[in-house]
Parts: C-alpha cells; sequence; structure tokens
C-alpha cells in the first residue's frame, strides 16, 4: 500500500460515516474542496465510484460499503494498536470513550470516574448517552455499557452492577381515583405514561413476569417521554402510573410521594454489563476503567 493509500481511505472512511463532506473537512481539518479532490483521486484510482454526493446528502455506493466492510475493522485495529503504546508511559494516558443509558451512566460510570480520574489527569472518558444499539467498532467506541442480556455474543462482557427491578409506580391522589392493578392486564383501564425508545423510535411495551410466564402489554396515556426525570414527574403529578427502575424511585417509595404496585411481576434481571471487542487488546487507561467498574459490579 502506498502512503497516500492510506491517508486517502481515512478520508473516505470519515465522510460514509458523517454522510457529509462538509462535516467530515472539519473533523479532518481540511478544507472541503481538498477532501473532494482526495475522494475522487482515491476513485480514479481504483477505476470506481464509492460515493454518491446530492445537495442534500453523501451516500455509500455498493462497492463503497463493500470496502467499508474490510475498511473498518482494519482502522479499528489499527487505532487499537496505537492506543497500545500509552502503556509504554510512566502513566496511564489516553481517551476512552464509552457509549451508554443515562441510568447507568448516573448511578454507575460517573460514581467510579469521579474517584478515579483526578488520580490519573491524562485519562479522559467521553461519554456517549444513547439508551438503542450502538455498533462500537463502527462509531470508533472503546466500549459499551447496556444490561447484560442485550450484549452481543461476540463482545467480551464484565459485569459492573448489581441486578435491578423495575417499579410500577403512581401517585396516591392517582390511587384514590383509580383501582389498584391485581395484573399486568388490568393496565388496559389505566392511564400510563408511555416511554419512547430511542433506537427503534417505537414505544416501549412493559414487561412483567410471574412464575416463568412473561406479560408483555402496550399501555395507553396522555403522555410519553424518552428521559426517566419528566416520568417521574408526571406520575408525582397524578398523571398516570409509570414503569421504571426500582432504584431511581426508591426516595420516592420511601417518602411516599409515589406507590408501587404489581410488585410480584417485577423479578430481578441481569445488571449491567461493560462490553468491547474480543479482539482488542485493552489500553493501560482503558484497563484501569475497567477494573474501576468492575469493582462496582
Amino acid at each position: 500500500m502506498k502512503r497516500e493509500d492510506l491517508g486517502d481511505l481515512t478520508a473516505f472512511l470519515m465522510v460514509a460515516r458523517e454522510q457529509s463532506f462538509t462535516r467530515a473537512a472539519a473533523r479532518l481539518g481540511t478544507s472541503q474542496s481538498a477532501l473532494s479532490h482526495t475522494i475522487r483521486r482515491l476513485e480514479e484510482r481504483l477505476g470506481i465510484r464509492l460515493l454518491t454526493r446530492t445537495t442534500r446528502k453523501v451516500s455509500v455506493t455498493d462497492a463503497g460499503e463493500r470496502l467499508l466492510a474490510r475498511l473498518v475493522p482494519a482502522m479499528s485495529e489499527i487505532e487499537a494498536g496505537l492506543a497500545e503504546l500509552t502503556e509504554f508511559k510512566d502513566k496511564p494516558a489516553g481517551t476512552i470513550r464509552i457509549t451508554t443509558s443515562e441510568h447507568a451512566a448516573t448511578t454507575l460510570i460517573w460514581p467510579a470516574l469521579e474517584t478515579l480520574l483526578p488520580d490519573y489527569p491524562e485519562v479522559h472518558v467521553e461519554l456517549s448517552l444513547n439508551n438503542g444499539f450502538v455498533d462500537i467498532v463502527a462509531d470508533r467506541f472503546d466500549a459499551g455499557v447496556r444490561l447484560g442480556e442485550s450484549v452481543a455474543k461476540d463482545m467480551i462482557a464484565v459485569r459492573i452492577g448489581p441486578e435491578l427491578r423495575l417499579a410500577a409506580v403512581a401517585a396516591p391522589a392517582y390511587f384514590e381515583c383509580n383501582p389498584a392493578p391485581k395484573t399486568p392486564f388490568d393496565l388496559s383501564r389505566h392511564r400510563c405514561i408511555n416511554i419512547r425508545q430511542q433506537s427503534s423510535g417505537g414505544l416501549y411495551s412493559w414487561e412483567f413476569e410471574k412464575d416463568g410466564r412473561e406479560v408483555r402489554v402496550r399501555v395507553d396515556g396522555q403522555l410519553t417521554f424518552n428521559a426517566s426525570p419528566l416520568i417521574i414527574k408526571a406520575a408525582q403529578a397524578g398523571l398516570g402510573m409509570a414503569l421504571i427502575m426500582e432504584d431511581i424511585v426508591a426516595p420516592m417509595l420511601a417518602d411516599g410521594s409515589l406507590l408501587r404496585v404489581l410488585e410480584d411481576w417485577c423479578p430481578p434481571f441481569p445488571g449491567y454489563h461493560l462490553y468491547y471487542p474480543s479482539r482488542r487488546q485493552p489500553s493501560a487507561a482503558f484497563a484501569l476503567v475497567l477494573e474501576a467498574l468492575r469493582n462496582r459490579g
């Protein structure tokens, strides 16, 4: 491979990821015209078109998709190899990028980082909050944090948190006007606060289980949110029932501002795991962060 090939391939990968010459040029620290020339030169050298350009969007051709399938893992290996060089320094250093949910970031990751990072000023951490599925290899994350049951099989997964439970709750004022449900099937007669899923855009079906029987219920109500703080506020205001992580509403259950129902239908389930590609050799900085999170499991 010629030296210019690597640079041209890097430019192509960035344009494909950003789907925009303007954003890709900004990420690469070059001009849009220079980047366009680089891509055109690569396409001429290969004798095939890799990108389709319109006034609004840049998309990848079938040939470009085939090249990306080879290029993304190769570039990830190169980046991992460069990250490993930080092990030769006196202290761990470098940036660790983690995709995680807001709940895991707040309850597990931040408490660990708050204690760890003051002693390691050369270690930088970027948290990207996203409740949906993320391809950590394609999106250049070092690791992801998700519930244990949703981690891909080809990843190394490390438990970093305890088992979790959901809690079906509502304000006392709500139950003064509405009889408490005895089973999940009673929810069809209740106003509920829906949850919009970030990954699919659909509404979350409330999940319950009892004696090995799993039940999913589609609920209805006036309100739909994709963030737990607003769900809690709406439930406390008596605007409907909510299904939310038990640890988030524990203070409200303790002070009586929320009441819990269907507790026997909400068993524990596997908690959060940190996962990363099995072929990647962790850097010293990554190993440090991993160990800090593992200790909270």
